[in-house]
């Protein structure tokens, strides 16, 4: 099976499953949108699977594990519980992690990395370039969380220009369709780290945004997640020093994110 066709045919298959979870969506967040019972594993066959991606950093930490881990794995399994729980979706009970020179990434049309602005930034080798950008234009969908200010931002996009030199990153508005994709939200949102409840600006940039990288018919196939931390919001759901309110945003951001790129 070619490349596109693994990665149409996995976003075909889920879409089926988005259609039947946005007729009984809900906007509520009144209460916790999890609880901590644990997810049952669904079936194998066309199941949505919560993929993070490993990457070098420029800089090494000096501890050999590079900063893809952060939050890794209780983000990316809480985030696959609230994705069962909050949809009919069917989900994988573990998540994945690739780097982009594996070949496996075409099984799969969401891609999740974080903290990519600090030791530097990523470092990609030619291989993971030129994986990244054909999985990208072949219909595949990254979201980038987690890192804050200018500094971190000045090297996350030394990186993804040298990736894609031709495409211009531009901000999203919060009329963009991507906000209202599941749950209806009023553009970027600011989501705290723990130990943050008063959602303090993390360094020199005071709001959220969100950023894109589009193909040529306009779908977003990079979307860029600046001073917000989804993950932490994963991460901590049942930590009582988070608070709720923020990490039923994050659930609710997250899933918008997954419906619009399985929908477009």
């Amino acid at each position: 099976m070619s490349r596109p066709a693994d990665i149409a045919k996995r976003s075909a298959i889920i879409l089926l499953q988005c259609i039947c979870a946005l007729i009984w969506s809900s906007n509520s967040i009144a209460q916790p949108l999890l609880d901590p019972q644990p997810i049952e594993l669904q079936d194998v066959a066309g199941e949505f699977a919560f993929v993070r991606l490993q990457y070098d950093n420029y800089y090494s930490d000096g501890f050999g594990y590079g900063t893809w881990r952060t939050d890794f794995p209780s983000a990316d399994s809480n985030f696959l519980r609230g994705v069962s729980r909050l949809s009919n979706v069917r989900v994988m009970k573990d998540p994945i992690v690739l780097r982009f020179d594996d070949e496996r990434i075409y099984d799969y049309p969401f891609l999740y990395a974080l903290e990519m602005g600090r030791s530097g930034g990523p470092s990609f080798s030619p291989k993971e370039k030129e994986n990244m950008r054909e999985y990208l234009l072949r219909g595949g969908f990254l979201l980038i969380d987690d890192f804050w200010g200018t500094r971190q931002w000045d090297n996350f996009y030394r990186a993804f220009t040298d990736v894609f030199p031709d495409r211009e990153i531009i901000e999203l508005s919060p009329d963009h369709e991507i906000f209202r994709s599941y749950y209806d939200i009023a553009g970027p949102q600011m989501i705290p780290v723990i130990g943050n409840p008063e959602n303090y600006p993390e360094q020199d940039v005071d709001r959220a945004s969100n950023h894109a990288i589009l193909d040529d018919s306009g779908r977003v196939m990079v979307l860029i997640n600046w001073n917000s931390d989804m993950g932490d919001g994963w991460e901590h759901t049942f930590d009582p020093r988070y608070p709720t309110r923020y990490a039923n945003l994050a659930y609710q951001l997250g899933i918008n994110y997954l419906i619009y790129s399985l929908t477009h």
